[in-house]
């Protein structure tokens, strides 16, 4: 179910946090000049993050609960909720809307508003997904911070095949219903594949059901490794994913840190804390009145080869030196 939540709730969710903000200042909120977050993903899986967003604002001068106030909307990974939870937002007349979780919360929000101004973060090319049409100038009342992610599932793919160099079966597990960025992320995909003459399977899943039956064609398949392609829904499933790969022995590459460090093998990703500093300076300077198409999309240039070594002797994989040599963190 999609999720609806106030400040309060997620500094409940802190560890009850919540106690030591100034109860004159909590009910002066609906004062205050209020953001709209509407993310794709959930609270547990968004928290961490949030954490780097206050920051940027902070350096922009605003400080929740004091001088701004934040309304929270998750979507729990169900992506058609997004343009519902999208319009609860711009009824309670908010000043920014800051979209996470990928192209489907931003475009949801475009979709519901062409007035109040949006700050996205996005793994893909916004110009790609439609999101913007020049990245120096941006359109209409959108901004925002991309790591062009989903861009680099032929890199992780290269890494696979060093992994596995003789492996016959690969698989790539892909989120359908994430429009349009599953289409350009399967061209993608399939284009490096054909030029290496590497043969792959794709397997589609967009919901808990379909992530179990993946991993049992996989099984099937007798799968040499998988690819799971960027997606925010795959995000919030990480401890189903990394606990599946591990259970069914299938090395496993990943678009985000935190899959390797939950136990996964391997994971070729941004630095995703500096995006969402940035994000929520955006979020601050357009509160102050600067315009969207003012700002143009800032881009992570910093990626980040994270390998498990414990996973790979689980696994009874040795790690190629080079590929050991080459990365930014190795977790023993």
């Amino acid at each position: 179910m999609p999720v609806t939540i106030g400040r309060r709730e997620l500094l409940a969710a802190l560890g009850g946090a919540a106690a030591s903000w100034p109860l004159a200042a909590r009910a002066q909120q609906r004062a205050l000049p209020l953001i709209g977050l509407l993310s794709s993903r959930s609270p547990a899986v968004d928290v961490s993050l949030i954490a780097f967003i206050r920051q940027g604002l902070n350096e922009t001068g605003f400080v929740e609960g004091q001088n701004v106030a934040v309304d929270y909307r998750w979507a729990e990974g169900q992506y058609d909720q997004l343009a519902g939870l999208a319009r609860d937002l711009i009824r309670q007349q908010v000043a920014v809307i800051v979209t996470l979780g990928g192209d489907a919360s931003a475009l949801a929000a475009k979709a519901g508003t062409a007035t109040i101004p949006i700050v996205f973060a996005t793994g893909s090319d916004p110009v790609r997904t439609g999101l913007v049409t020049n990245l120096h100038r941006p359109d209409g009342n959108i901004t925002g911070v991309s790591t062009f992610l989903a861009e680099t599932e032929p890199k992780r793919l290269e890494l696979l095949r060093e992994l596995r160099p003789h492996a016959t079966t690969m698989a790539v597990l892909v989120n359908p219903g994430a429009i349009p960025r599953a289409e350009f992320q399967l061209n993608d995909i399939q284009a490096a594949a054909r030029s290496v003459g590497q043969d792959i399977n794709i397997l589609n899943a967009s919901t808990i059901r379909d992530i179990d039956a993946a991993f049992a064609k996989l099984v099937q398949m007798r799968a040499d490794a998988l690819l799971v392609a960027t997606d925010a829904f795959f995000f919030t499933r990480a401890p189903q994913l990394v606990v599946l790969a591990a259970r069914h022995a299938i090395p496993t590459v990943y678009f985000r840190r935190e899959f390797a460090a939950a136990g996964g093998l391997m994971s070729y990703a941004a630095n995703s804390n500096e995006s969402y500093r940035l994000l929520g300076v955006y979020a601050g300077r357009l509160l102050k009145g600067e315009k969207p198409g003012d700002l143009p999309i800032q881009r992570s240039t910093k990626f980040e080869l994270v390998i498990n070594v414990s996973t790979a002797r689980a696994l009874g994989l040795e790690i190629p030196p080079t590929l050991l040599a080459r990365a930014d963190e190795v977790i023993e």
